[in-house]
């Protein structure tokens, strides 16, 4: 019996030095990683050694400045898919639909999609809601961008001036 103890014994002090032995390890690991923290703040370079060129880049001379017209077309750019919409019923609509296309404020989503569940929206100045007398126009609108804008599986959603839903359809 007493061998059994000290087999007994023997086994945790095995399981203890091997604890001990990992817990080092363990921590020798983390000490070089806290320590290449700290040499790599040391080895940074420092403002007078930094290299010029990202600041080269943003500052600009003053005949490279954007202009009012880039700055315009920036502008242009974030109405882009409201006026393209615009322009394609013009080009390719019926009279009725380039009627309700003077009344489109904004167009969203347009651009962004996936095939999976691609949503659009229309808004116009209209009034009345689904229920309204520009219910009509709403639905001259969504089919318009179904002509437009092409998905597997896409909703367009055409809304009033308050937000209401005028018309929906697939596209």
């Amino acid at each position: 019996m007493s061998e059994q103890k000290r087999m007994s014994l023997g086994a945790k002090i095995g399981i203890g030095v091997g604890v001990l032995v990992a817990l080092g390890v363990i921590g020798a690991i983390a000490g070089e990683g806290a320590g290449e923290g700290d040499d790599s703040t040391e080895s940074k370079p420092t403002a007078s050694e930094q290299p010029k060129e990202p600041a080269a880049k943003s500052e600009k001379p003053a005949d490279e400045k954007p202009s009012d017209a880039s700055a315009t077309s920036a502008a242009a750019e974030k109405k882009a898919p409201a006026d393209e919409f615009k322009a394609f019923i013009k080009e390719n609509g019926t009279p009725q639909q380039q009627e309700a296309a003077q009344h489109i404020t904004r167009v969203q989503g347009a651009d962004d999609q996936n095939d999976v569940l691609d949503s659009a929206e229309i808004h116009t100045d209209y009034t009345g809601g689904m229920t309204g007398p520009h219910s009509g126009d709403g639905k001259l609108l969504a089919s318009a961008f179904a002509d437009w804008r092409d998905s597997k599986n896409g909703l367009v959603t055409v809304y009033d001036s308050s937000g209401e839903i005028l018309s929906n359809g697939k596209f």
